[in-house]
């Protein structure tokens, strides 16, 4: 991240206060750490059963925006968490996220910069993996990202895909979105709704998941579907209803996403 150009200004470690990292001082808490250097952004890589007690005293030290790798957090800690946040206007990412990043600018998390490239095009997902796929797939076609953001594929997570939808919508450096969705829950749908009602720049999607068996966790905590809910394909028609075009594999909606920014000279 610092070769990004990213300015990491401090570390938190509890007992390890006074020494430092390759120049970066570390201190006990993040109080101090913010008092010190004025840190705005926090990222969270604690083992799980710490992580609720970190973003909490992030939250308290007055970070504004916490950035949680971290993944495992039980659901109903995270909804006590979200509860916490929003009231108080913070911006979280995750848990079970890559982060964000903004090529050639800034990288805050785990995302590979090197195979994005800067552009018009904004890429919010549920998937780490599939937004590197995704990325590096609009990158050989020529094309690159404004801005990419994992939210994180746990149940319960502190942004939603219409948290990062609106601000892609009011970003001027964006013109194309394209969102990556997966099974479980109804995030996309709820999407939808808002793209339809809200967004007027075009958006392209992708679901992962068209041949995951009912009932059956795949790969995060959130991707499971239950009964009639949360299918690969429920999500598909109902992006595709409010003008979404949806790809059914990574390739097909790097493709359209280019055929659509190709069309508004993005």
């Amino acid at each position: 991240n610092r070769d990004y150009g990213t300015n990491v200004v401090a570390g938190v470690t509890p007992g390890k206060g006074g020494q430092d990292l390759e120049g970066i001082p570390i201190f006990d808490t993040v109080a101090e750490a913010v008092e010190e250097t004025g840190a705005n952004t926090s990222m969270v890589f604690v083992p799980a059963r710490f992580a609720a007690d970190a973003i909490y005293e992030d939250v308290d030290a007055g970070i504004a925006t916490v950035i949680c790798i971290a993944e495992g957090l039980p659901a109903h800690e995270m909804l006590r968490i979200y509860n916490y946040i929003q009231p108080r206007g913070i911006t979280m990412l995750g848990p079970n996220c890559p982060g964000a990043l903004s090529p050639g600018k800034a990288n805050v998390g785990i995302i590979p910069a090197e195979i994005f490239r800067g552009g018009r095009i904004g890429l919010v997902s549920r998937s780490g993996t599939l937004t590197y796929q995704i990325g590096h797939e609009l990158t050989q076609f020529g094309l690159g990202n404004s801005t990419i953001v994992g939210i994180g594929g746990d149940p319960v997570v502190g942004s939603s895909f219409i948290d990062v939808l609106a601000r892609f919508e009011a970003d001027d450096e964006t013109e194309v979105v394209v969102l990556v969705g997966e099974i479980g829950g109804a995030e996309e749908e709820k999407a939808a709704e808002f793209i339809g009602a809200e967004m007027t720049k075009p958006v392209v999607g992708y679901i992962a998941g068209f041949s995951a068996p009912p009932g059956k966790t795949m790969g995060h905590a959130g991707a499971i579907i239950s009964g009639t809910a949360g299918t690969a394909e429920g999500k598909k028609e109902a992006l595709e209803g409010h003008g979404v075009r949806v790809g059914t594999t990574p390739t097909e909606a790097a493709q359209l996403a280019a055929e659509v920014a190709s069309a508004v000279g993005a």
